[in-house]
């Protein structure tokens, strides 16, 4: 029989016979490697082990191990809940089910709620059905086979009818479940520990993410490859719900949420208020030292701008607008009004009011600027993801020249945010997605600076193939937090449309006009979003400068109240915020109520500190620190100021 050469990712090179598929592949490597083999790629694409393999092809073989293979798992313990659904409820509709960051979902129309109670049952036939181990098959089918497959699933018959006419429809069967699926997925069952998944939670999903649609019911669930990183799992669940801002934010009286209000728009409470503005001071100082000037621009403008911007084409269903009468009550003038979603037009709007020259540029503007989106209520989420928030924005105006310096210095801004904060983080890029404006000399001019900028702040990167915006390249900064999460924050983008679509010139050397750059730049991403992902990052333990409250005063007795209000009134005046806890309630309950709250320093205040001029401190993480002279306490707190 006629032999094949395929190339390894070590570089080496397998004879297999003629029609060998991926797993003789891992095979002919060892039988180890048969074992644990998942899936595998061909030439770089993804394909389940019984793909076939061509003269030259480049194989990877996926395991446990390989990135890939979580995902490719939980893909397939999706189909089996949804096998072990369809067995429990007769006459279930079956919508999506991918796999998610942490598991997996499935979308289900069904005859009744689930509930929790019913996950019981519903992984006991899951693990039934792995025991089994019947294999994953895939199938290529005409439009009319997979209609006569699907002939009692109604949302899947609707979606076969959305396909192009040149799809190819593939589906997968398993057991006694068949779906429409793209795959890859593992051999078959028996590779899911049934020890390693758990059903978590059921919710309303609509059919298509469409409002107007029906309502489907959501099971999620998580899967690992062993018991033990299921538990693990499990552990950082709990802490991340101990830590959870939503919840945080309530009890340290940060903010609150009130749907008569409006849904996703935060109300700051007054220790929330001062935590957002000593965030503004402190990064307001460190701008203006590093060259930029404040501006500040209006919250509404003329539907106009929009449509100059392209908002109003591109972006219309994620803003709001109204209109005002500009005429008389006898002859009435309407004029459209949107809300700003950004700040980008505005500071473009400052930067023509006057005539730049090359000598002029770079010109930085940075505002603290509140904008409005429209999120769907069901994408809402507590800070991290509202519907008004405020942006520590800017945008710097340069030449094609400054570029590369330009974002090395917001990088190192970004830099000395994160560092201060405690956050590690790490790069990424995202390049000109298919549909795109600008020159290709103009896109690989700014990818080629962004590349330049990590490469000389030495910063490791990741490339994001096609992900930049329509109108540029743009540089994203994820921090890690305590849990080992990964959050977006800091966005720098390149911007080839507005300065474009507002005809946005500079003299240059030769007195001729060119296009300025535009780099938009945001490093906390929203203070609403980074105040809330610090509040889990620290367990709402905030750093001292930036604590509401960074001491709390408790005097022993009644008799000992004058002298807490002379504590209080030394510390307001080098910058303190202090509270004294005068309440007649015995000292642990008031030690008990200043740990809750997250409070840096409590002074215990008793005849023997008063004589002495001292105060016992008791710090919220070291405990008991003794006493210490009322100055030493004075000096920290006045030291700890923005």
């Amino acid at each position: 029989m006629s032999t094949i050469s395929v190339n390894l990712p070590d570089g080496s090179v397998k004879e297999l016979e003629q029609g060998a598929c991926l797993a003789d592949v891992a095979a002919s490597i060892g039988s180890g490697l048969a074992k644990a083999s998942l899936a595998g790629k061909i030439n770089g694409e993804l394909a389940d082990l019984s793909a076939p393999v061509s003269e030259g092809d480049t194989i990877e073989i996926i395991t446990s191990r390989s990135p890939e293979g979580l995902d490719i798992m939980r893909h397939s313990c999706a189909h089996i809940m949804a096998e072990a659904v369809q067995l429990l409820f007769p006459g279930a509709q079956i919508g999506f089910g991918p796999q998610t960051e942490d598991g997996f979902f499935y979308d289900f129309a069904l005859s009744r709620t689930v509930s929790n109670e019913d996950f019981e049952a519903i992984e006991a036939k899951m693990a039934e059905i792995i025991k089994q181990d019947e294999p994953f098959v895939r199938e290529v089918v005409t439009r009319e086979q997979a209609r006569e497959i699907f002939a009692d699933q109604r949302l899947k018959l609707e979606h076969i009818d959305d396909f192009e006419d040149d799809t190819t429809i593939t589906i997968y069967r398993h057991g006694s479940f068949v779906d429409l699926c793209s795959g890859p997925h593992i051999p078959s069952a028996g590779k899911i520990d049934a020890k390693g998944f758990k059903l978590m939670k059921v919710s309303g999903a609509y059919w298509k993410g469409d409002a107007e649609r029906e309502q489907l019911q959501r099971i999620y669930g998580t899967a690992w490859f062993n018991k033990k990183d299921l538990k693990a799992y499990l552990t950082r669940l709990e802490e991340a719900e101990k830590r959870d801002h939503r919840k945080l934010g309530r009890e340290l009286g940060i903010y609150m949420m009130d749907e008569a209000a409006g849904v996703g728009l935060p109300l700051y409470l007054p220790k929330g208020a001062r935590v957002i503005r000593l965030m503004q001071e402190w990064l307001r100082k460190e701008l203006y030292r590093r060259g930029y000037e404040e501006v500040i621009t209006p919250h509404v403008y003329k539907s106009d701008v929009w449509k100059t911007s392209g908002h109003y084409g591109y972006y219309k269903e994620n803003m709001y607008f109204f209109n005002i009468n500009e005429g008389t009550d006898e002859e009435p003038r309407l004029q459209e009004y949107g809300v700003k979603p950004m700040n980008c037009p505005g500071h473009v709007i400052l930067y023509k009011n006057d005539i730049h020259s090359y000598r002029d540029l770079p010109v930085r503007y940075f505002e603290f600027g509140t904008v409005y989106r429209h999120e769907m209520s069901g994408a809402v989420h507590g800070l991290m993801r509202a519907r008004g928030f405020t942006q520590d924005d800017a945008h710097v105006f340069c030449t094609p020249e400054q570029v590369v310096d330009e974002v090395c210095a917001i990088l190192d801004t970004a830099d000395f945010i994160m560092n201060s904060f405690g956050f590690e983080y790490e790069a990424e890029i995202s390049t000109r997605p298919e549909k795109s404006i600008g020159t290709d000399d103009m896109w690989e001019l700014a990818t080629d600076a962004l590349r330049q900028a990590l490469d000389r702040r030495g910063l490791p990167y990741e490339i994001n193939e096609g992900d930049g915006a329509f109108y540029g390249p743009k540089i994203d900064i994820k921090v890690k937090d305590a849990l080992g999460r990964t959050w977006q924050c800091s966005t720098i983008q390149v911007d080839f449309n507005l300065p474009e679509r507002f005809d946005m010139t500079y003299r240059t050397a030769d007195n001729s006009e060119a296009r300025p750059f535009m780099l938009h730049r945001a490093l906390f991403g929203s203070i609403e979003r980074f105040l809330g992902i610090l509040i889990e990052h620290t367990a709402g333990h905030l750093p001292l400068w930036l604590c509401p409250v960074q001491c709390a005063i408790v005097p022993i007795a009644d008799r000992h109240h004058d002298a807490a209000k002379e504590l209080k009134a030394k510390l307001e005046a080098v910058g303190g915020r202090v509270e004294i806890y005068g309440q007649n309630e015995p000292m642990r309950v008031k030690i008990a109520k200043a740990q809750q709250q997250k409070i840096p320093y409590m002074l215990v205040l008793g005849d023997q500190e008063i004589a002495n001029g001292q105060v016992s401190v008791r710090e919220r993480h070291e405990g008991d620190l003794g006493t210490m002279a009322v100055e030493e306490i004075c000096k920290i707190i006045e030291e700890a100021q923005v």
